[in-house]
């Protein structure tokens, strides 16, 4: 099964016909009708591995999990053709999914978040892995600072997600395109000015996290779009995937995997203490 996107993409281009006649992605089946489709090939990608340090924390012939360091993009994109973990990674052999620019990539990671991600090394380990995504079965955890203090030890933020009406640039709840989107989090430890939270993802919607947070006036500290931008000094929004959990796609053993917090965060941090 293939992503949602590329189901769209197949039906915008044509490429399914109902009766013999390609309809739109609205239009509902009744019943008894003939559908026919021809999936798309996958162009061979033209991306060549480049010399990258990344830190590796599990590797097995199906899958690994990277540390991602902040300011490394996750794939090729507008402004970022070379440079990015996707080319760093071609040398460890990954593959799968439906984009060629993006050869095992399941979910993402905004350029200046650090953190751990998943990576697929063939076409059904991303099947598999997406299908693991889709029914939750990923635990997604974060370390985030936000200045201000929460009004419960935990909480739950269920509010959907698109490109801002104003600003197609930013991500809002004020939105044409809404996705749901639901956060929890869970309050880890309180500073005079700061709180840190441990954030875990029930979806994974682009700048969910940051934008969520910011929606209950728990702005990211660090954060230039959302946020306090050089809160405590820093370069970047304190967001780090610090775990990453869930079932082996292929064996079912469970797969638990962490990272420390960098050393910007780690110093923006002592900093918080003592302010």
């Amino acid at each position: 099964m293939g992503s949602r996107a590329a189901a769209e993409r197949l039906l915008d281009a044509g490429g399914v016909l109902v009766d013999g006649v390609p309809l739109s992605k609205s239009h509902r089946l009744a019943g008894g009708e003939r559908v026919e489709l021809e999936p798309p090939v996958t162009p061979r990608s033209e991306l060549e591995p480049e010399a990258i340090d990344l830190r590796i924390v599990y590797d097995d012939e199906h899958l690994l999990v990277v540390d991602k360091p902040a300011g490394l993009v996750v794939h090729p994109a507008a402004g970022h053709a070379t440079g990015t973990l996707v080319h760093g990674l071609l040398g460890h052999a990954v593959a799968g999914g439906d984009e060629s620019e993006r050869p095992g990539i399941v979910h993402r990671l905004d350029r200046d978040t650090s953190g751990l991600l998943v990576v697929a090394r063939s076409a059904e380990a991303h099947r598999r892995l997406q299908a693991l995504i889709r029914r939750r079965e990923v635990e997604r955890h974060y370390l985030a600072l936000v200045v201000g203090r929460p009004r419960s030890r935990t909480g739950r933020i269920e509010a959907a997600i698109g490109r801002d009406r104003q600003d197609p640039t930013r991500q809002s709840l004020d939105t044409a395109t809404p996705r749901d989107a639901i956060t929890h989090f869970e309050l880890v430890e309180l500073y005079p000015r700061h709180a840190l939270l441990d954030v875990r993802l029930e979806t994974g919607r682009t700048h969910q996290i940051r934008v969520h947070l910011a929606a209950i006036d728990l702005p990211v500290a660090g954060d230039p779009v959302y946020g306090r931008p050089g809160d405590l000094g820093l370069e970047r929004q304190f967001l780090h995937a610090a775990r990453l959990a869930f079932p082996h796609p292929f064996t079912g053993e469970r797969i638990e995997t962490e990272s420390p917090l960098p050393p910007d965060l780690a110093a923006a941090l002592e900093t918080a203490r003592a302010a």
